[in-house]
């Protein structure tokens, strides 16, 4: 997942598009502030530094909010400066302009953004909340600058005219269209209302964001009893007995909760209660009825976000976001997504009878009553299916996935294979916390390429999921390289212990690298087109094909080695992986959809609708659209769903699916001209992977693949084609 930065995005319009990484705070028309208490401060001037890396060492809580009012106020100077300028608009003079604009402003909100999405604390969480409504109203300062427009129109009227780079011309169209999106052409009193809405939105998603993450770690489940974790590996409770007592839980155990519905140890715990337990605890995390409670939160944000669209001139909320998406409208969204439904939940029926039978089964062996299928069974008895149907276990592989091997000989090894790509671990380098680790990159000739920061392991005070974004953007009008970062909550192992993944958890490793491949490639002259600065439809394509290449033969034949032994994965248990696939692949399509078709129907709602219940507002979508398998529940319930209150992806979930079409259907390319290669690699960076935003985005896949993508590739990976065929 690409995270997009809460205290920068309140809207669909990203004030990031203005804003530059780092470099000299004087830009045209505008110039340093005089020396003051602010140059003391760490954000105030460039990191000195490798690739201007934030100096995490002397960054305190009490610096971030000043940094971003100073940075909001030279930005602004900047943006006036343009603006107020009696020269006639030039490319160089206004839109070139605008891209060096805000550079201390965007050093700081990205370190921000880092901090408060993966080491949070209350002093930031609050400082969080006092500034989502200020840098909303920022935004609006300059999109709604009626002077500013008028000089970014009359470029863009005359851009068939001027002499302009292909890059250059592009970016005329792409911010053009960020100042109609964000409401330029608004009256004087539309535009003050849309700025109370837009203020009220970045208020309210905040303050979500928050409160999911104290619902979330409140929620976790608590055990007493060692043998209520029967299931577990030993090392798996000992992790539990040591989250337990860094919670100050002494003796006993403690599962916290992913940001998923589902919950890794439901795959294992053999005790039907406390697998409900648990279920239920991550299902009603934010549904207490308690000060976390999100519920009217996130009523009211699609009541607004459907005000904000009517404003624009849109029917719904999701019409204005896609209108710069590959989908472009939300009937193309829903049209895609009706076509997986039929063949998903068919699967998963098939898929529920195969469970039910084995409950059935167990439950007679036990001399016991049986029980009908329910959301904290399917993963446990799943996997009693997987062992029968393809003699696999999951805890037969997860010593062959320990977490470094899998970095630096699965994820690095393949990116060598493909790009000459190599790595070095630095240890200067000042990091946020004491987990992270921070890498340079090197191209196959030794030129030193970008900084690559990873931070794995699960926190109390880290949001829940995956994500990458950038440190540093890169940006050669600007002189910047990327410095990136990824992200995870994956289960920290008990002191010397070895960090051992499931297979998802390798899956997610590699995908979350190919989107730090699209910023580390990244090759443009402007930050508002450069690396992942794309329509979200688009950016989790080179991710999700890059999570191919983690059961690629040659590349699993080189990480999968056993953490004790050393010794590779045997070939018949590597055959096994394979083989099952696509198990599951029904449940696993049917609650991505679920989440998808929810996230859509949220944000088609019109302006004129009354404030929605969310429980019966949920169930009622989820029915509607035929996705309401009982044991099924979506991916996210709507009270958890961060990605779409909290994290830019609202009307956008679609894209995952999507981008899976996109990326089965790319790899088919990658194997009919000979997989892991230099060659194809190089391919793939320059014709995607370096382009940024440059181009039109289908335009660019097509170039590359040679054709439009087809979804047969992804109906046959993900086990649905034949599903399709007998729904």
């Amino acid at each position: 997942m690409i995270r997009l930065r809460l205290i920068v995005i309140a809207t669909t319009m990203a004030l990031a598009s203005l804003s530059a990484a780092a470099a000299s705070t004087a830009t045209a028309g505008g110039a340093a502030p005089e020396p003051n208490a602010m140059t003391s401060n760490p954000f105030f001037s460039a990191s000195t530094l490798p690739f201007q890396a934030p100096p995490f060492d002397k960054i305190k809580d009490s610096d971030f909010q000043p940094a971003i009012a100073e940075g909001r106020k030279q930005q602004l100077a900047e943006i006036e400066a343009i603006a107020d300028s009696r020269d006639d608009p030039t490319f160089d003079n206004t839109y070139a302009a605008m891209e060096k604009s805000g550079v201390m402003l965007t050093r700081v909100l990205q370190v921000f953004s880092a901090v408060t999405g993966a080491n949070t604390d209350p002093a930031l969480q609050k400082v969080q909340e006092d500034e989502a409504p200020k840098q909303a109203a920022h935004r609006d300062a300059i999109y709604l600058n009626d002077q500013l427009f008028q000089r970014v129109e009359a470029i863009y009227k005359l851009r068939g005219k001027l002499k302009l780079d292909a890059e250059s011309k592009r970016l005329v169209d792409v911010v053009y269209k960020n100042f109609i999106l964000a409401g330029a052409k608004l009256s004087a009193a539309d535009k003050g209302k849309l700025k109370a809405l837009n203020e009220e939105e970045s208020t309210l998603s905040t303050l979500f964001t928050n409160k999911l993450l104290a619902a979330t770690k409140e929620a976790a489940l608590v055990q007493e009893d060692k043998a209520k974790l029967a299931g577990l590996s030993d090392l798996e409770i000992v992790a539990a007995g040591q989250a337990a007592t860094d919670r100050g839980l002494v003796g006993k155990f403690l599962l916290s909760l992913q940001n998923t519905t589902q919950q890794p140890e439901l795959q294992e715990l053999s005790d039907r209660a406390v697998r409900q337990a648990l279920f239920e605890a991550s299902w009603n995390r934010a549904e207490k009825g308690d000060a976390n409670d999100t519920r009217k939160i996130i009523e009211r944000i699609a009541q607004v976000r459907a005000e904000q669209a009517k404003l624009i001139g849109f029917a719904n909320y999701a019409a204005w976001k896609l209108d710069d998406q590959m989908a472009k409208t939300p009937a193309t969204a829903f049209q895609f997504m009706q076509q997986l439904v039929p063949a998903a939940t068919a699967r998963a029926r098939r898929e529920a009878k195969d469970i039910q039978a084995q409950i059935d089964k167990d439950q007679a062996q036990l001399k016991q009553a049986t029980f009908k299928l329910q959301p904290w069974d399917w993963n446990y008895y799943a996997e009693q299916v997987r062992k029968a149907r393809y003699d696999l276990d999951e805890n037969q592989i997860k010593p062959y996935f320990e977490l470094n091997n899998v970095l630096q000989n699965g994820v690095f090894y393949a990116a060598t294979q493909l790009y000459g790509l190599t790595f070095a671990e630095r240890h200067d380098i000042p990091v946020y916390q004491q987990d992270v680790r921070v890498f340079e990159v090197f191209e196959h000739d030794g030129k030193s390429l970008a900084l690559f920061y990873c931070d794995y392991f699960k926190r109390d005070n880290k949001n829940g999921g995956a994500w990458m974004d950038n440190l540093v953007n890169q940006s050669s009008l600007l002189g910047t390289k990327a410095v990136i970062y990824n992200v995870a909550n994956f289960a920290k192992p008990a002191p010397g212990q070895p960090a051992r993944l499931s297979f998802d958890d390798v899956v997610t490793m590699f995908h979350e690298f190919g989107h730090a491949l699209h910023g580390m490639f990244a090759n443009e002259q402007y930050p508002t087109l450069s690396g992942t600065n794309t329509a979200r439809d688009f950016v989790e394509f080179p991710s999700q094909l890059n999570e191919h290449w983690a059961s690629d033969s040659k590349v699993l034949a080189h990480y999968a080695k056993h953490d004790r032994t050393g010794a590779p994965m045997p070939q018949a248990l590597i055959d096994k992986v394979k083989k099952a696939s696509t198990f599951n692949k029904g449940y696993d399509m049917t609650e991505l959809s679920a989440a998808a078709l929810l996230d859509l129907n949220w944000h088609t709602l019109a302006a004129d609708a009354a404030l929605q219940d969310a429980g019966q507002f949920e169930s009622a979508a989820l029915k509607r659209d035929r996705i309401d398998l009982s044991y099924v529940p979506p991916r996210y319930r709507s009270s958890y769903f961060q990605h779409i209150w909290g994290n830019g992806y609202a009307a956008g979930y679609y894209a995952y699916p999507w981008t899976q079409m996109l990326a089965d259907d790319g790899f088919e390319w990658f194997k009919a001209h000979g997989g892991l290669t230099r060659a194809n690699g190089e391919r793939f960076r320059a014709m995607v992977l370096s382009r940024g935003n440059t181009e039109d985005l289908a335009a660019m896949y097509k170039a590359w693949r040679g054709r439009a993508p087809m979804i047969e590739p992804m109906l046959e990976n993900r086990g649905l084609k034949e599903a399709r065929k007998t729904k």
